[in-house]
């Protein structure tokens, strides 16, 4: 039995700005499959930059028996078409749908006749069973399923439990075009990707990973190195995203993991997000984090103010922002951090002063995103009176889909370009000053900002407001 996953031929220009991404979640399903003993195949269509013409491409050539996609809400329209394009050229293929936009919304993913199930959650297990259950066993047997019954109603098996252990898990890392991956910042670099947990202990409400994951559960750190040094050796990757959603909450299982990073003295930067509160708690240990090899570390901040932060419920203060900033520019960690903007309640004055915070913050890099009303997440209620849009392409926290009370679409999209315009205008006396990597990063990732056509459909072009130090410097980069 052959199995395709197919990442969605989907592009919303920003996450493509900065590199090429591994599909860690395929190579860790098609991993647990092929060690059952399915022939898998991956084809990373996002990473590609292809449409729908090349999918169906592959789909003809390889004719496989089962095709399996991955759904986050924006991508859900194409994930789709994929499934469609699946059933017109392959009649007889299974189609599988997952992620978290397919696990909340399994009704509405299965009133589409062309997808025949939904993996409910975590997907190891449950895609395992299923594979093996066709064509003639009982799939209603299998723990984890969205499907339909034999009147055509959709309805769920049992919930699958979660995996008592996340180490040991088969990767099918070799199933990748290796040299799709870059980390464009670092020219020349091969992105690779792990996870060494997984869910988070936090229930923000404009966050579902809390739901999707059930709780947080992590790897052991001799288990991620054995990973690491894989990708080095193996496949020559040499910058690394942790693709956590928040990988710190326990701080001795951490600091085991640096210790041990840090020993095996591997030539790999690493990427990662945290809370600005972990930061913190590590102060006297950020020293390591940087032997470790981090380099880059993304801290939510989400709002400028108490109320906002509450309403969020971020269980975070202003002050931890600012002071975890703090604390890594002093081991010259690259810091990131992003403000969400397009709420009901703002006001081009309330944004204003989102924007002040954000460059008294003082970020190497920050995003300012629009809400998304996700339809599963705990803000949705409140949020689905202003909802403009029902284009689920544009719930990318870049395109406005809520439109607050006094103000227009127009009017958040505007408000959103002068605010990047401004915070990296602001950037550019300070990048000079900073070290020679940091320089260089910064500046590498600016240009690529300023060249990725997406952005310049929304922003224009920037180089005629920058100083004419910033500008040699650019061209001699």
């Amino acid at each position: 039995m052959k199995i395709l996953f197919i990442t969605v031929p989907y592009h919303a220009g920003v996450v493509e700005v900065a590199g090429k991404w591994v599909p860690l979640y395929m190579v860790t399903l098609a991993g647990a499959c092929r060690a059952a003993g399915f022939e898998c195949h991956i084809y990373d269509a996002m990473t590609k930059g292809v449409g729908m013409a090349e999918v169906e491409q592959q789909i003809r050539a390889l004719q496989p028996d089962v095709v399996a996609v991955s759904m986050i809400t924006s991508t859900t329209p194409d994930a789709l078409e994929v499934l469609r394009s699946t059933r017109r050229l392959c009649p007889a293929a299974v189609t599988v749908a997952g992620g978290i936009h397919a696990t909340f919304m399994y009704d509405e993913i299965l009133a589409h006749e062309f997808v025949d199930y939904v993996v409910i959650g975590e997907g190891e297990k449950t895609l395992v069973e299923l594979l093996l259950s066709l064509p003639d066993g009982d799939q209603e047997a299998v723990c984890g399923l969205a499907l339909r019954d034999g009147d055509g109603a959709v309805k769920l098996t049992p919930p699958r439990p979660l995996l008592t252990s996340l180490d040991n898990m088969p990767m099918a890392w070799d199933l990748l075009d290796w040299q799709d991956y870059t980390y464009f910042i670092i020219p020349g670099s091969r992105l690779g990707a792990v996870a060494f947990s997984r869910g988070c202990t936090y229930s923000c409400r404009f966050c579902s990973q809390h739901k999707f994951w059930g709780g947080w559960r992590a790897r052991s750190p001799e288990d991620l190195l054995a990973e690491i040094t894989r990708l080095y050796e193996e496949f020559q990757v040499n910058v690394i995203l942790f693709t956590d959603d928040y990988p710190t909450p326990e701080r001795q299982r951490w600091e085991r993991l640096l210790d041990l990073l840090i020993e095996a003295d591997l030539p790999v930067y690493l990427l990662m997000e945290t809370r600005a509160a972990d930061i913190i708690r590590d102060a006297d240990i950020l020293a390591k984090y940087r032997r470790a090899g981090f380099i880059h570390i993304y801290i939510g901040s989400e709002a400028a103010s108490q109320e906002r932060l509450d309403l969020f419920a971020k269980e975070q203060s202003c002050s931890q922002a600012e002071e975890a900033m703090e604390l890594c520019r002093r081991h010259d960690i690259i810091t990131e951090t992003s403000v969400i903007i397009g709420l009901p309640a703002d006001t081009r004055e309330s944004i204003q002063g989102i924007i002040r915070y954000t460059r008294k913050l003082n970020p190497d890099f920050a995003h300012f995103l629009t809400i998304s009303p996700w339809p599963y997440a705990d803000m949705y209620p409140e949020l689905k009176p202003f909802i403009s849009s029902h284009d689920y392409r544009r719930y990318n926290l870049v395109d406005p889909v809520l439109k607050p009370r006094n103000m227009s679409l127009k009017d958040v999209d505007e408000i959103i370009i002068q605010a990047y315009r401004e915070f990296y205008m602001a950037k550019f006396t300070e990048i000079m000053t900073m070290s020679d990597f940091k320089r260089r990063y910064m500046l590498t990732a600016i240009m690529r900002i300023m060249n990725n056509s997406f952005l310049r459909r929304k922003m224009g072009d920037m180089t005629g407001a920058m100083p004419e130090s910033m500008r040699a410097a650019l061209a001699q980069l």
